[in-house]
């Protein structure tokens, strides 16, 4: 996957990324658990044995981890189509006729509301940002714990970062394809599906837009 990802990289190399990539702080324990994960996935290790949790290796440091690699990943993603990915070609945040997806948060949307999927993507990245940032809910300092809510509020995160690979696979799977980036897109997605199912960090009602394609891929 990490060969992948640098592969992916220079196929989108002239486009834009969504946000800026989040990195680890070098001497810390979850860089150490980054490298740990990267080391494992380029080594060619299956990726249902590179999402389990390592050894006497705490859950909420190896879902803080992925989260932060995800969010890279998919706004690396995203950022390949988002030209595409207009009010009028895409009024709503769907996967199809039969899933739409209406935003909402603790500020501005306290009630569920129908956005364009730009708009939705773009509130979830500033939403799944400003968590990253702030060390009340992801510490940097191992000393410190995590909040009681930490995994609940992953849980939500991962989520709606599925929700744009469903927008991406349904409605904008061609462009990926005519940039060549469907085998690194698959990769990703593979990995997350089996992190998140491993680790129970996404409800199965959510994976239904994507069942079929998820078990040719998958093989789930």
């Amino acid at each position: 996957m990490a060969a992948g990802l640098k592969d992916m990289k220079r196929v989108f190399s002239k486009e834009k990324t969504f946000r800026p990539k989040k990195k680890f702080q070098q001497g810390t324990m979850r860089y150490q658990l980054h490298k740990h994960a990267q080391a494992t996935l380029s080594g060619g290790r299956d990726l249902r044995e590179a999402v389990r949790l390592p050894h006497r290796e705490d859950l909420n440091d190896w879902v803080a981890v992925h989260v932060v690699d995800f969010f890279n990943r998919i706004n690396l993603i995203y950022g390949t189509i988002s030209d595409f990915c207009t009010d009028e070609s895409c009024p709503t945040m769907s996967g199809g006729p039969r899933y739409e997806y209406r935003w909402a948060d603790d500020h501005n949307y306290k009630k569920p509301t129908m956005v364009p999927a730009n708009k939705y993507i773009s509130l979830l990245m500033d939403w799944i940002e400003s968590n990253i940032n702030n060390e009340n809910v992801f510490p940097l300092d191992t000393s410190t714990p995590f909040p009681k809510n930490f995994l609940p509020l992953c849980k939500k995160m991962l989520t709606r970062l599925f929700r744009v690979f469903v927008h991406v696979y349904i409605h904008h799977f061609d462009r990926v394809v005519a940039i060549g980036g469907e085998p690194h897109v698959n990769t990703c997605y593979k990995h997350f599906y089996f992190f998140v199912t491993e680790n129970n960090l996404v409800e199965k009602r959510e994976l239904e837009p994507l069942v079929d394609m998820t078990r040719r891929l998958c093989g789930h």
